[in-house]
């Protein structure tokens, strides 16, 4: 009897392994994304310091001032290395476009199956930064902030939804996905921090209000 129950405990334990092998099998790929941001804690923490500055104007401001989309490796620039990063069983082709795969866009929870429906969003916009203090930059710093991969501040998004938010900081347009926001506030903080980037009243507030619901 010892024998025959011996048995029927290793067959259910193979049973048993047999289900999590399955289960682990089919659980969804996990969702690609950005380097996680630092934490809410952190952030409010940073915002606590911040002094509020008056926001600087946008003269003399180009994108061109910002080099983007720099070369990473081979024939990979880094909007192409994003979108790979971002998506889920991307396919490049040679040139290193993106030719098929999945993207779901945090700001508006939309999902798209081709690239050319996805912008690569700077979490804080260019003309933002230039108004923030990057103005004085060299053009090479310029250049490393607008293809930072390192901190969370390039994401792809779907392509109207960026184009609706412009170079507008979080006091006047937030990602219309709700859940994101506090992410959302998040990136933005760790990126002005780490770029000393000034904030406005305004933008500090809608901040403080943000990450004190998180």
């Amino acid at each position: 009897m010892r024998n025959v129950y011996a048995r029927r405990i290793g067959v259910l334990a193979s049973t048993a392994a047999l289900a999590a092998l399955i289960s682990l099998l089919n659980a969804p790929t996990a969702q690609a994304a950005p380097p996680t941001p630092i934490s809410a804690s952190a952030a409010r923490a940073y915002l606590a310091t911040v002094t509020p500055k008056a926001e600087g104007s946008t003269s003399g401001y180009s994108r061109d001032l910002f080099p983007h989309w720099s070369t990473v490796s081979g024939s990979c620039n880094t909007r192409e290395t994003v979108l790979k990063r971002d998506g889920v069983n991307v396919v490049q082709d040679s040139s290193c476009a993106a030719v098929s795969g999945s993207w779901y866009s945090e700001y508006d929870g939309a999902t798209w199956t081709a690239a050319s429906d996805l912008d690569i969003d700077h979490v804080v916009p260019l003309a933002e930064a230039w108004r923030s203090g990057a103005n004085s930059w060299t053009t090479s710093t310029r250049q490393q902030f607008a293809n930072d991969r390192t901190r969370p501040q390039l994401i792809a998004v779907t392509d109207n939804v960026n184009q609706a938010k412009g170079d507008l900081d979080p006091g006047k347009w937030l990602p219309p996905r709700t859940a994101y926001r506090c992410t959302y506030a998040r990136m933005w903080v760790q990126v002005k921090q780490y770029w000393g980037l000034s904030m406005d009243s305004g933008e500090k507030t809608a901040l403080v209000n943000i990450l004190n619901g998180c």
